[in-house]
């Protein structure tokens, strides 16, 4: 059991890092101004150290035994409990609005898109932590 809550905890934390490269990639490429979005990472070590945490937290999620060998529909179900915190907590509470409209209309799209990019990388490194555990 605690390879798995270990497996699941890193998945959120790698996961997360790959999340924050891929936004601020997508930032320095001009997407997100494309998109409108005005949603930007701050890779600091404060803000990657709370992000890595929140992400490792949300993914202990991938402990429960839901469909553990679709990675893909797992990651992207097990992102949908932080993305929702996301919109209707942490967003309104930095006065962005429900959603966080206040950086584009767009941004509810780039933000699920993102963190089932997050759920999934998880999901693969649980999954791979798992098999190699067995052995």
């Amino acid at each position: 059991m605690i390879r798995r809550v270990s497996g699941a905890f890193t998945g959120g934390v790698v996961g997360i890092l790959v999340e924050g490269v891929i936004l601020w990639v997508l930032d320095k490429a001009g997407i997100m101004h494309i998109l409108q979005v005005t949603l930007k990472p701050n890779l600091s070590e404060t803000w990657l150290c709370q992000w890595m945490i929140w992400g490792g937290a949300w993914m202990l999620l991938l402990v429960l035994p839901l469909w553990e060998e679709k990675s893909f529909l797992r990651g992207c179900a097990f992102s949908l409990p932080p993305s929702t915190f996301l919109f209707f907590m942490i967003f309104p509470g930095m006065g962005k609005g429900m959603l966080g409209l206040s950086y584009g209309m767009l941004t509810p799209v780039v933000v699920i898109i993102l963190n089932c990019i997050f759920g999934i990388v998880a999901a693969l490194w649980f999954k791979m932590t798992v098999k190699l555990s067995l052995r």
